[in-house]
């Protein structure tokens, strides 16, 4: 694959706080990071990674590339299908699970079973580096459908006059970066209990796969997993966790995870999933009664607290790997008060097997949408990682990493100031969180005026070794 960076791609998320200690020795609870602190130079190559001349290709032929169908998940708590013809230069995308209101100011119905149509383009010439880059990267245009929800047309916007339209890129086995976001807002029930503050979202990271599995004998064993949600009704506050999980021949979780006051984990102490796994007709798998890592909304008792929300585990298939991404969908239903159900925590976590990753084992550079809603780059080697802007190739920050921790696979992260966090990788995907601000914070476009610029995650693929 090229060297170098792609703008505007991949997938992605967002953290808050560690939650979990850094200090001790169990599986879940790591060791200290001890990563090597990094300033000026030292935060790895500045800039983007040279280019190659090689012409390897970033994704399939242009013929080819509607042949695959993309399975995967967004930020937002969605699942998504995604279909890119590159020859007629039009999408298709439908969203098979979905918290996200289809109007303003309404919880239900949401965009779940809705499917839309609409143009791509690529990015103007020279808005990439190469020619190969804009080739796979496609802008979606505005998207027209019927709504599943409530039979009336939907309709996201246009790219036209639109400064941060989402943009997918198309690789090799994996297609991410932004689906069509919204504006969400709620006035809340009895005088405004559960109000969503009114934020529009420019587009939501997303991840999908074009190959997955069914075959539920290739989940068992140990994953590392980094977990983001986000709470709309608690003023869209972000919380993140590692989490070090276990699954058995029969897909139940267990985890010895860290007590926390935050954390209401299934029964087995995890925090991915609630009840057994069962497989659905769309190709990935359900977990009711999901976890909650974020502060729920304290509601009346005629809103009694719930874990309505609903876990959905697609299995990836990516060089060799299988890369589990768990969705949480929240689920908010209002319409009478006696038998309401309120629990609107959603988001994302990627999975990666437990096994050792030495200094190096995961060199290269990533392109990814992160939780700051901006495109950006990742250069890694060894002990230390740059975040490059993509329009500038300049470096805009930079961290050490420190291998060996107590779970094999998990890598410590240090900025220079302190802030700290982890990474994960695996088929040729890598996640990270920072429990800090990174590269400026949150897009002004995507954010309302009590938007934290903290924490940060995101997840990227990689075009470069």
């Amino acid at each position: 694959m090229s060297n170098a960076i792609i703008r505007g791609v991949a997938m992605a998320i967002a953290t808050t706080p560690l939650l979990i200690a850094c200090g001790g020795g169990k599986a879940d609870n790591p060791a200290a990071i001890n990563s090597p602190q990094c300033s000026g130079s030292s935060c790895g190559t500045q800039g983007a990674p040279a280019s190659s001349t090689s012409s390897a290709a970033l994704c399939p032929a242009t013929a080819d590339i509607v042949n695959s169908t993309y399975l995967g998940g967004a930020g937002s708590g969605e699942v998504v299908q995604l279909n890119i013809n590159a020859t007629a230069m039009t999408y298709t995308l439908k969203w098979l699970e979905s918290p996200i209101p289809l109007r303003t100011g309404q919880v239900t119905p949401t965009r779940a079973g809705t499917t839309i149509t609409g143009a791509v383009i690529h990015p103007p010439t020279g808005a990439l580096p190469t020619a190969e880059q804009t080739r796979c990267a496609f802008i979606l245009g505005a998207g027209t459908g019927t709504a599943a929800g409530d039979g009336q047309p939907y309709t996201t916007p246009d790219y036209v006059n639109n400064p941060n339209p989402p943009m997918v890129l198309v690789g090799l086995g994996v297609a991410g970066g932004g689906i069509p976001g919204a504006t969400v807002e709620f006035p809340g029930v009895l005088g405004g209990i559960g109000a969503v503050p009114n934020r529009h979202f420019d587009f939501y990271p997303f991840l999908g796969f074009a190959s997955t599995t069914t075959d539920i004998t290739k989940l068992p064993g140990t994953y590392n997993g980094l977990l983001y949600h986000l709470v709309p009704s608690g003023d869209y506050a972000a919380v993140a966790t590692p989490t070090v999980e276990t699954f058995d021949a029969s897909a139940t979780c267990t985890s010895s995870n860290q007590p926390n006051a935050s954390y209401s984990p299934n029964a087995g102490g995890c925090l991915t999933t609630g009840n057994p796994l069962t497989l659905n007709s769309n190709g990935y798998f359900d977990s009711a009664a999901a976890p909650q890592i974020g502060k729920q909304l304290t509601i009346p008792v005629l809103l009694p607290a719930s874990k309505s929300g609903t876990a959905h585990m697609i299995l990836g298939q990516i060089n060799g790997a299988t890369v589990p991404l768990v969705v949480r969908t929240g689920f908010v239903d209002v319409t009478n008060l006696l038998t309401a159900k309120v629990d609107d925590e959603s988001g994302i976590a990627m999975l990666t097997a437990a096994t050792p990753l030495a200094s190096g084992g995961f060199d290269g550079g990533y392109v990814g949408a992160d939780s700051n809603f901006k495109s950006t780059a990742t250069l890694i080697q060894g002990g230390v990682g740059s975040f490059i802007n993509p329009s500038t190739s300049a470096a805009e920050d930079g961290f050490g990493l420190a291998y060996g921790l107590q779970s094999p696979g998990l890598v410590g992260v240090a900025q220079a100031n302190g802030q700290t966090g982890y990474a994960i990788a695996s088929g040729g995907l890598y996640a990270i969180e920072i429990q800090g601000t990174v590269n400026g914070g949150v897009a002004a476009t995507s954010a309302n005026s009590d938007t934290s610029s903290a924490p940060y995650f995101g997840i990227g693929a990689q075009i470069s070794k």
